[in-house]
């Protein structure tokens, strides 16, 4: 019985152990849950404060479908000529010696319809559209078709090659509106959704981000270019299509891609909403866009061009040559001038500046602020209008002869008379025609050519060789700025001459 006792007193303490480990145990892991819950909320750790994570928002349907009703797509028809299968059996030699079997075969060419496919926007309940030019160019036949079948034949009331925009109309009222947003907020890194019809297999909406702003191809004509570039997908039959944010407001018109195989590799752009809507507005109001002029040639500030003018920054748009008596001339500004703000804004480089200024009014006066002798100073130019079409000078004939000067890499002599009437370039120009170019030589790769002439060195005019190179002489480590005339046309090099 004694043994018996003690044994269920040492069950009953082992039984009280046990159940005391387990309370430790359980309370211990709710201090853990506790802790761990409290961590993922909002608890300093080493100083930190973790927030809870959200996921990405998972779903844009409520914007698609407010955006879809107001894209369209758009069907053209252009006339072409069908090229001549047997172009000599228009010649009646060739068609007796044939015989008969040929007689009856057509002299001319054919003429068929083209069909082409792109994508609009109705900007305008009363049937108003905005779409590209490239995609109604020339067309005899347009037809719009919306999200829900309708279909309407269109007529062009505008198109404005430089800008790659359209504005169609249809006969129709109480069409869904897609609003214009202000592109000008748009920043690098904000989604967007790219609305239309890709490749004709239907309304179709991809999404992705803001890649950069103001981007130049140099693919459109007049190059009035201020894309935004968008890595959301875009391919053929998206050009004139809707690129909105998620508050479903249109920030730009799709217009081009850039591919090796012509279909979508995350290089989209946009023609920025607010550029849109200054043509649209020009447009509707007059069916053409008039553009402001300054009446000079510009080129962008490269670091080398910031070097040798003691530029601080590099930004601006350096003048490489003035329209005489234009409205630049007329201002006081000066070849060699560097244009650093347009009424107090200031300029990035050449693109933007040629964007702002063709995108004000002819006949509006506006301040431009310069560099000139490293001192700034502000200038009064009223705007001329720009024209709207450009010759472009043009003189790579002819050919010199000379030795190669070393530091350079290219063969020179002075400019004669009869060497500038030969090239037709101006009588007026002097200094030091380029008759050889070394391939690998310095002034080779900053771009100098065979028959350019070089007007001056670091701002000095040069007539000998020996004024050219006690320039270089005196530029020491630094790049030697080359005014170049090149048909006619003046421009800006920088040049790193062999030490």
């Amino acid at each position: 019985m004694l043994v018996l006792g003690v044994f269920a007193r040492r069950k009953r303490i082992l039984r009280m152990f046990v159940l005391m480990l387990l309370g430790v145990v359980g309370l211990s892991s709710v201090v853990q849950a506790n802790r761990m819950t409290t961590i993922s909320s909002a608890t300093p750790i080493g100083g930190i404060t973790a927030q809870p994570t959200f996921g990405a928002q998972n779903s844009y349907a409520d914007v698609v479908n407010r955006v879809a009703p107001a894209v369209v797509t758009v069907q053209s028809e252009r006339r072409v000529r069908a090229a001549e299968q047997f172009p000599f059996m228009n010649d009646p030699f060739f068609r007796d010696f044939f015989g008969e079997r040929f007689r009856n075969m057509p002299r001319e060419p054919q003429e068929r319809l083209q069909r082409g496919l792109g994508s609009g926007v109705i900007v305008r309940a009363d049937g108003y559209l905005l779409t590209n030019h490239h995609v109604v160019d020339g067309s005899v036949n347009i037809r719009v078709e919306l999200s829900d079948r309708r279909t309407y034949t269109a007529k062009v009331v505008g198109s404005d090659p430089p800008s790659d925009l359209a504005l169609l109309k249809v006969e129709a009222s109480g069409l869904p509106v897609l609003a214009l947003g202000d592109s000008d907020r748009v920043r690098v890194g904000d989604v967007v959704l790219a609305v239309g019809n890709p490749l004709g297999v239907g309304q179709t909406v991809t999404l992705g981000i803001i890649s950069a702003k103001g981007r130049s191809t140099g693919l459109s004509d007049g190059s009035f270019e201020d894309f935004l570039q968008t890595d959301a997908p875009i391919n053929t039959g998206n050009s004139g299509g809707a690129l909105v944010n998620t508050n479903g407001e249109l920030i730009g018109i799709n217009s081009q891609i850039l591919s090796p195989s012509g279909g979508n590799i995350g290089l989209g752009f946009a023609i920025p909403a607010n550029m849109a809507k200054s043509v649209m507005d020009q447009l509707l109001k007059t069916g053409k866009v008039r553009r402001g002029m300054i009446g000079v040639n510009i080129q962008p500030i490269t670091s080398d061009l910031a070097s040798s003018l003691g530029l601080p920054e590099v930004r601006g748009a350096i003048v490489s040559g003035v329209q005489p008596d234009g409205p630049a001339e007329r201002a006081g500004i000066r070849r060699g001038d560097v244009i650093l703000k347009l009424n107090g804004m200031p300029i990035s480089d050449s693109n933007a500046l040629r964007n702002q200024v063709a995108r004000t009014q002819p006949g509006t006066e506006v301040t431009l602020t310069l560099l000139r002798d490293n001192r700034e100073q502000d200038v009064r130019v009223t705007l001329g209008e720009l024209p709207s079409e450009r010759g472009r000078a043009a003189g790579e004939d002819g050919a010199g002869r000379g030795s190669d000067r070393g530091k350079l890499g290219l063969g020179l002599e002075p400019l004669t008379p009869q060497l500038a009437g030969r090239l037709n370039l101006p009588s007026n120009i002097q200094g030091l025609i380029v008759t050889e170019v070394d391939p690998v030589g310095p002034a080779a790769e900053a771009g100098v050519r065979q028959n350019d002439v070089i007007e001056e060195v670091n701002r000095q005019p040069v007539r000998s060789i020996a004024d050219l190179e006690a320039a270089i002489q005196r530029s020491g480590t630094r790049p030697v700025l080359l005014l170049i005339n090149r048909g006619g046309a003046s421009i800006f090099l920088t040049v790193r001459p062999r030490q």
